[in-house]
């Protein structure tokens, strides 16, 4: 599976439009592309602006001999923009410089005239300018043209890019008035890897763009067409037909857009219970730490101490406590014990199973409360992080606005990129000094092998028994690499965490497989960003894997990953980190997004399978509802590609708050 973010320049320059949604039908908006790479991009922008489209030509400085080694960039009015370090290290003279500048500043001239065929230039002065570009041009060639643009006297400066690194968009971010980008890859990644196809655009296109602008025609766009097959099935005829499409599969992944949807939940659970009794389905891992699930499992066999569903759900008592500790949930875990004790003597039992043998939650709020008596101004610090993403994940919320997946820029403040601007998970403690970084690391050690140790105490069948201690010592090899992630690691403690999590599913997988006559079938419970497949959303863009495109790698053709999503209604939350959760509202969703797109289908639950091609085949925003919601807050998108994200999609229109075992005064009789 293609792993870019957009499948071409077009693809982008939508995306990109929808960004740009605040400057639709204004009489005062001109956009301008950089050809030749940014003519579709800016076409499609001022197609959706109901814009006038013009370019802004810039040319590269080559070095004498090296043409392809830059040493700068000319654009309009002889503006240059030099690329100080090759200049310097090559000590080249300055009458070379600007014996190149002169013969490139007559270029700009000749193909300004070439794009526009005798056409005047469109009037920037006093106009909002958007200055769009395809993200892979060198950084003196933007800093050229949004000086040029500037010298033209625009009452707004606009910069639009798809994609681009988060050094080009600081520099940018100086000059210009606004920076608008749809996904920010990491600094070690090109910007080309965002987009499917590269092929060049050529001055023959670039000047139709231009003409059928001018003429008021449309820029040659193919309306999209409908994304796959949707059925509007409720219950047992959606479980069949989701059925149907597991086929002999022997994992399915199931990703919720959050945590605390009762919906969601219930849905998770019918299908689960129809592969378990139809399939033969023989486990349910979610992903959650295991000595918590652990004893669930316990007593689902009608093993342990515990004597109902809710005692064994005790365990989860860690923030978020609702993502497993609910009403649906507890109802699920009786129903697998009245399951599991039903059967004949000698069947193997479903099992529960937790993934995350690094004990990530219990580690999470070690180092809060170590970092409470030690530094109470950095465990607040730790606080905040935590409550702008996922766990184990750096900020990927706090640079996506309403218009839904990207991100935008000012001068006077820095440029928030999702994934890149957002801080390791615990930096906030390493204020607390390196000494107790090590002290944290160390007793988060202590925390582990000791939740880990009273799991096996509880006891656990036989054939588990050196299982588990295997994957212990192996999660024991590679937890301190992942702690220190936690302080210094951005994208690595997510990616360390999420590649432990699939190598565990695998074991788990092989472990079953090897006391059953069949294969081991196993259910994947967890949200969209680990269980989707990471390749088809921009987090590809920063580096990130996940569970599910592992799965993907791994087991092609083995596995099927469903997505659940909602357009409006309540959710369970926490307004920051480590607080009671309450029912909050949810949407409705942002136009353009996946789910208004799914809104529009009429229907209020429905399935939907991607054959490929279609809307969905392009990026879109993805509502995805962290269980931190700030009271001003509405989760956070992020641009996926659905119909490559998942093999199917149950999308439930109005959804409801989970009600949580420990109910708090914010809920409501009934949710």
């Amino acid at each position: 599976m293609s792993e870019h973010l957009f499948h071409d320049r077009r693809d982008a320059g939508r995306a990109l439009a929808g960004l740009l949604g605040a400057y639709r039908g204004r009489h005062d908006v001109v956009v301008l592309a950089m050809p030749l790479g940014g003519a579709l991009v800016a076409a499609e922008i001022a197609e959706a602006l109901h814009a006038p489209l013009d370019v802004l030509v810039v040319r590269g400085l080559g070095v004498p001999g090296q043409e392809d080694l830059l040493m700068g960039a000319v654009a309009a009015h002889g503006v240059i923009a030099l690329n100080e370090d090759v200049v310097r290290g090559l000590a080249i003279d300055p009458e070379v410089v600007e014996h190149v500048a002169a013969w490139e500043g007559r270029e700009v001239q000749r193909w300004e005239r070439h794009y526009r065929e005798d056409r005047p230039a469109r009037r920037v002065e006093g106009a909002v300018a958007i200055l769009a570009d395809d993200g892979l041009a060198a950084g003196a060639r933007l800093r050229a043209a949004v000086r040029a643009l500037r010298l033209m006297r625009p009452a707004r400066l606009v910069v639009a890019l798809p994609a681009a690194c988060e050094p080009t968009v600081r520099e940018l971010a100086e000059e210009a008035d606004e920076v608008v980008c749809a996904t920010a890859p990491a600094a070690f990644l090109s910007p080309a890897r965002c987009y499917r196809r590269t092929a060049e655009t050529t001055a023959g296109e670039a000047r139709e763009l231009l003409r059928r602008r001018a003429d008021g025609r449309g820029v040659g766009r193919v309306p999209a067409v409908a994304a796959g097959v949707v059925e509007p099935r409720e219950g047992a005829a959606r479980t069949e037909a989701l059925l149907g499409m597991v086929g002999d599969a022997g994992l399915v992944l199931i990703g919720a857009a959050s945590n605390g949807t009762r919906e969601f939940h219930a849905a998770r659970v019918e299908l689960t219970r129809a592969l378990i009794e139809e399939k033969g389905f023989g486990a349910v891992a979610i992903l959650a730490d295991w000595p918590d699930a652990h004893r669930v499992d316990g007593y689902t066999r009608g093993a342990g101490t515990d004597t109902t569903g809710e005692q064994a759900l005790r365990g989860f008592r860690r923030f978020p406590a609702w993502a497993w500790r609910n009403t649906v949930v507890l109802d699920f875990v009786e129903w697998l014990r009245r399951h599991n004790l039903r059967l004949p003597a000698g069947a193997p039992a479903v099992g529960f199973y937790g993934l995350d043998l690094y004990c990530m939650h219990r580690a999470v709020a070690e180092v809060v409360t170590r970092l409470d008596a030690v530094d109470p101004s950095a465990a607040a610090r730790a606080r905040a992080a935590l409550a702008h993403g996922h766990l184990g994940r750096e900020d990927l919320g706090a640079g996506v606005h309403r218009g839904g997946g990207g991100f935008s820029a000012f001068p006077g403040g820095e440029p928030v990129l999702p994934g890149e601007g957002g801080e390791p998970l615990f930096a906030a403690a390493c204020g607390a000094g390196e000494r107790r970084e090590r002290e944290i690391v160390a007793r988060l050690a202590q925390v582990r092998r000791a939740a880990l140790r009273r799991a096996r105490e509880r006891g656990m069948p036989a054939e588990d028994e050196l299982f588990y201690g295997e994957r212990v010592r192996l999660a024991m090899d590679t937890a301190e690499e992942h702690d220190r992630a936690l302080f210094r690691g951005r994208i690595c403690s997510w990616n360390l965490r999420d590649r432990h999590m699939a190598d565990t599913l695998g074991a788990l997988l092989d472990h079953l497989g090897g006391h059953r006559d069949d294969p081991a079938r196993i259910v994947v419970w967890g949200t969209i960003p680990h269980l989707g497949d990471a390749r088809a959303t921009e987090a590809a863009c920063r580096g990130e894997l996940s569970v599910g495109g592992l799965v993907r790698e791994r087991y092609p053709g083995d596995c099927r990953l469903l997505g659940l999503t909602g357009y409006t209604g309540t959710v369970t939350a926490a307004p920051r980190w480590g607080a009671p959760p309450a029912s909050v509202p949810s949407g409705p969703a942002v136009p353009g997004s996946v789910e208004a797109l799914f809104h529009e289908v009429g229907a209020k639950d429905f399935l939907v399978t991607f054959p490929g091609g279609g809307a969905f085949d392009s990026a879109r925003p993805e509502h995805v509802l962290a269980d931190v919601i700030p009271s001003t807050g509405d989760g956070e998108y992020v641009r996926a590609r659905v119909g490559d994200q998942f093999d199917a999609v149950v999308h439930i229109d109005e959804t409801h708050a989970v009600d949580p075992l420990d109910a708090a005064p914010a809920f409501p009789p009934g949710g």
